[in-house]
């Protein structure tokens, strides 16, 4: 199981590990699952381990868990039933062989302790922001096919971003690039993306995930809250 800040690349990792392995990969959203008919979420559930068993070798990719996996004493008689067939399937993984099960959650304090036991989800596997090195390489990817100015210097750009995490490094781009639009709009010339633009983005732009969020999930563990929840 992947947690930690949105944004943080959870749904990247788990792409990339089925390509690393060269496995079949099936993506479903947690909120994709749930409907207001009776029997209808359960239903779904078995359909998509029925398909990840079709497509075996395969990563059967749970993405917003915290949907359908919700603790069973903060939930009405639905609820419970869609955990129950949710333990159900997954226990009846270990005949299938081959089906491989990643979930990915911004909440692991909500989800039902039966799946985080031995055998389940026993895995947790914490996904931080990203460091100093990291927010440099995650610029230069938004960046590489910009027309840069001599003056940007991307590392003292990560240097200044701290606390940023890669969704938050994407919109600070998008407002690099407003802000050079404009000028074009303005001057009708042609206008290379400078340190001026970063500089102007970063004072408009910032992190949405606070600090004591980031603290909440470096100090999780099964059983525990969230301090900032």
């Amino acid at each position: 199981m992947l947690y930690g800040p949105p944004g943080c690349a959870k749904t990247m990792i788990a792409k990339a590990v089925a390509t690393e392995v060269q496995h079949n990969f099936l993506a479903i959203k947690g909120s994709e699952l749930i409907t207001k008919y009776v029997g209808d979420s359960e239903h779904r559930i078995r359909d998509v381990f029925q398909q990840a068993s079709a497509a075996k070798p395969c990563i059967l990719f749970f993405d917003e868990f915290d949907s359908i996996g919700l603790s069973r004493s903060n939930q009405e008689n639905g609820g419970l039933n869609v955990v129950t067939t949710l333990l159900n399937e997954m226990d009846g993984i270990e005949a299938l062989k081959d089906v491989f099960i990643i979930a990915a959650t911004n909440r692991p304090d909500v989800l039902d302790p039966a799946l985080l036991r031995s055998g389940r989800f026993d895995v947790h596997i914490h996904m931080g922001l990203p460091n100093l090195k990291v927010r440099q390489s995650i610029l230069g990817i938004h960046t590489k096919d910009w027309p840069l100015a001599q003056d940007v210097d991307l590392a003292s750009v990560a240097s200044k971003i701290d606390g940023y995490s890669g969704a938050d490094i994407k919109g600070l781009c998008n407002e690099v690039v407003a802000f050079a639009k404009d000028e074009y709009l303005q001057s009708q010339l042609r206008v290379e993306v400078g340190m001026r633009h970063f500089n102007l983005a970063m004072e408009k732009f910032h992190s949405a995930t606070l600090p004591e969020v980031v603290r909440g999930y470096e100090r999780w563990r099964p059983g525990m809250s969230l301090a900032w929840a």
